[in-house]
């Protein structure tokens, strides 16, 4: 064991998801290594524990993984559990930790965001439930962070990654695993592959877009190989550091050759992609996508057909900027839907409690109890295994669950890289101004409530403050407003604009026509537009 004097860096804050940052800020010598050993210390050290190790595959994820394995080997760690090639999808990462029973484990990822020596990389640690680090840790994390003098790490050779086995960095045991088979395992259990496979020998065709991220061969394995989807249904299968240049974030703007394939005159019948990490997932009909909200609310709907939810749901969650549609489905199903901040994290604590089976946000992020994240393959299984048992096509199925439940018109515009000042000033002056907006006219709306939403969590108390600012209109529409946590630069305003229609009149309106009077209400509220001088949001989805 080696012991390095150091000395701390500005900013190392982890998000909602994490650290993440330019990859070159990781690449400063110490960089790494500061946030690694503050994480260590902040859980009390890594003496006698075992951790899971791997990530999304993206540049400088190789280099980061032996790092940190030095790291832990000079901090006494027993075993460190790590996905051959230092790759494993948060989702399956969450899985082996649950699985192993390991103290937590250390994933590298930036999620959506892209990879290369010029773009991002994060670093985030979750806990022995497989879930994200909860408050309290990632707050001391960061404090260590600004004290930090030492950093602990062992002086030998790279451990080969490649090779599946076991070998030893000082008293440490490195075991080296298939990233793919213990999550490709768990899925055949919870979903009926024998009705999947008979779906797909009927002809069913469905294309799977992995962009290029850690998906692929989890992709290719279960549809292609396990569930006898034709070869060339899982396209951008391979793994690369930098996506190929892609955005692997699976909305209508960066999976545009998906969407373009799906509203074309030979669309298969069903499509999807997930992003870097596997975590998020995109669903397309036919001629239909599917928002991620109203994704959520059918899974909840329909969950009972899929074996593994056959008795029903103990109850829901959502993310407060998602729409109130899986809320509607709650309710008629007599369960209890629970309204979190932004953050996976925040249903760790619900679904350890047993309150709660199923969770979404808005932000492409579907999952349940079997993990502790979001799971963009499970969400994808989801919806096929719904298929098979209804027989019905994803336009049906919208169709049907806006007939009962009626059509929460949703969008999220996204303003990315403003300057940290002016969005802190917008979003200032209407913390200012909450108290008076009530009963104020705008574009044929009238104010009901806005405030600034302030979670407190019903198993342990804790109280999380200023997550976001909510506006809302008489008849049910709102808007939300908040600072992403998953950017690398800048400020990413989101606003979340939302509109109820009960039906049967209404139901089929392009969604940005049908949210225009909530977007020309949000610019005479906030004034977006006109303090930024942008033209418009940078991504609509």
């Amino acid at each position: 064991m080696t012991t390095h004097p150091t000395h701390p860096f500005e900013g190392q804050k982890p998000g909602t998801s994490g650290l993440r940052k330019k990859t070159p800020v990781f690449m400063q010598p110490g960089y790494l290594e500061n946030f690694v050993q503050s994480t260590f210390d902040a859980i009390g050290g890594v003496q006698g524990k075992t951790l899971v190790l791997g990530g999304d595959g993206r540049y400088f994820g190789l280099e980061a993984a032996q790092v940190i394995l030095k790291m832990a080997a000079a901090g006494g760690a027993a075993r460190m559990i790590v996905g051959q090639g230092a790759w494993l999808s948060t989702p399956a990462a969450s899985n082996l930790i649950r699985k192993r029973k390991a103290d937590g484990g250390v994933i590298l990822s930036a999620s959506h965001n892209p990879g290369g020596p010029k773009e991002d990389f994060g670093v985030k640690y979750n806990m022995g439930n497989g879930g994200p680090a909860p408050e309290a840790v990632t707050e001391a994390i960061f404090a260590r962070t600004k004290d930090i003098t030492r950093f602990e790490k062992l002086e030998t050779p790279d451990v080969n990654l490649t090779a599946i086995g076991e070998s030893h960095l000082g008293a440490m045991v490195v075991e080296v695993v298939d990233p793919v088979s213990d999550y490709a395992d768990m899925m055949e259990e919870i979903f009926d592959f024998k009705a999947l496979r008979g779906l797909f020998h009927e002809g069913f065709a469905m294309r799977m877009d992995s962009m290029c991220a850690v998906t692929g061969p989890y992709a290719v394995e279960i549809f292609e190989n396990r569930l006898g989807a034709a070869k060339g249904t899982v396209v951008h299968e391979t793994p690369l550091p930098d996506f190929g240049g892609m955005h692997p974030d699976p909305n209508p703007t960066w999976a545009h050759e998906l969407m373009d394939e799906m509203m074309g005159a030979d669309a298969p019948d069903f499509g999807a992609a997930s992003d870097g990490d596997g975590d998020r997932n995109m669903i397309v009909g036919r001629g239909i996508y599917v928002s991620p909200s109203d994704s959520l609310a059918v899974i909840a709907a329909n969950a009972h057909l899929v074996p593994g939810y056959g008795a029903g749901l103990k109850g829901v969650a959502r993310s407060m900027p998602t729409s109130a549609a899986v809320d509607r489905v709650a309710a008629a199903l007599g369960i209890e839907c629970f309204e979190t901040p932004t953050g996976w994290k925040f249903f760790g604590n619900l679904m350890d409690a047993g309150l709660v089976q199923l969770c979404g946000e808005e932000s492409f992020g579907t999952g349940s109890d079997h993990v502790r994240e979001k799971d963009g393959l499970w969400a994808v299984l989801m919806w096929l295994n719904i298929i098979a048992a209804r027989g019905m096509g994803v336009a049906e199925i919208m169709a049907d669950h806006w007939a009962r439940f009626g059509r929460n018109y949703y969008s999220r515009h996204d303003y990315e890289a403003l300057p940290t000042d002016l969005a802190n000033a917008m979003l200032g002056d209407l913390r200012d101004r909450l108290d008076s907006l009530k009963g104020t006219q705008v574009q044929g709306l009238v104010v009901q409530s806005a405030d600034e939403f302030c979670y407190t969590d019903p198993v342990d108390g804790s109280v999380s403050a200023h997550q976001g600012f909510r506006i809302l209109f008489e008849g049910g529409s709102r808007v939300v407003l908040r600072l992403s946590g998953t950017g690398t630069e800048g400020a990413t305003l989101r606003v979340y604009l939302e509109r109820y229609a009960p039906g049967p009149e209404g139901l089929g309106e392009e969604p940005q026509e049908a949210l225009a009077p909530i977007i020309a209400a949000t610019e005479d509220l906030v004034g977006i537009r006109a303090r930024s001088g942008r033209p418009g949001p940078d991504v609509i989805t």
